[in-house]
């Protein structure tokens, strides 16, 4: 049996404000098998951002695991080979053009040869921004800049891409758009999904759906007809 790309078990966490303790996770259990898509919705506040936090190995659980491929191993390093991220706010350099910012996944790790650099245009290609891998962030619409972002976080084949309210910035056409383009390339690339988004329609689109509810999470339907992943 393969061994889950991402599971978390009994993962707890709280934020001390002022003389109070707020607990956010309470012993949450999640498994993503390799290629498997999952959703995450709750309410705002719910701790959404907080679990995917954990999930990518940039805040540690006051108690519980987080693992990849069976690895305890979340780290800096490991982490830029196995973790692809896409955001809601894009986060891409301004300075660069398109193609330049989905290379600095790659640069991440070492030097941009040729194969990085065909690797790169053929991702571009993928998302359909072919003809705009020389253009800059602010001379591309919400949609493409997303779709930009989409491409890097896929620049180093992760075994594992978390998204974060990736259509939270975009029109509903564009986000159904990229939802779609996530889903896609994650299927023909056998790479694990988790998106946290709000939009209950977008979220149906994954092959499991979850809701994130007083620190815990919760199985929402079975899997719909010809759901991704």
């Amino acid at each position: 049996m393969n061994e889950a790309a991402l599971s978390a078990r009994r993962v707890r966490k709280s934020y001390r404000s002022g003389d109070r303790r707020i607990e956010v996770l309470r012993g949450a259990d999640l498994a993503v098998a390799p290629g498997e898509s999952v959703s995450i919705r709750g309410e705002s506040g719910s701790g959404k951002s907080t679990l995917l936090h954990l999930l990518a190995g940039l805040d540690l659980p006051d108690s519980g695991t987080v693992a990849w491929d069976g690895s305890p191993d979340t780290g800096p390093r490991r982490r830029a080979a196995f973790l692809g991220m896409v955001f809601q706010a894009f986060y891409l350099i301004p300075e660069i053009d398109a193609l330049a910012n989905v290379l600095m996944a790659r640069r991440i790790l070492g030097r941009i040869d040729a194969v990085a650099q065909a690797r790169a245009r053929e991702l571009l290609f993928r998302v359909g921004l072919a003809e705009r891998g020389q253009h800059l962030p602010n001379e591309l619409s919400g949609g493409e800049r997303q779709r930009v972002a989409v491409a890097r976080a896929l620049m180093n084949s992760p075994r594992l891409l978390l998204a974060d309210e990736p259509t939270g910035n975009l029109d509903e056409g564009s986000g159904e758009a990229v939802i779609d383009l996530l889903l896609g390339l994650c299927r023909e690339t056998g790479t694990a999904l988790v998106l946290v988004t709000h939009n209950e329609a977008f979220g149906r689109k994954t092959r499991r759906q979850l809701l994130l509810r007083e620190g815990t999470l919760h199985e929402l339907h079975s899997p719909p007809a010809g759901a991704a992943g």
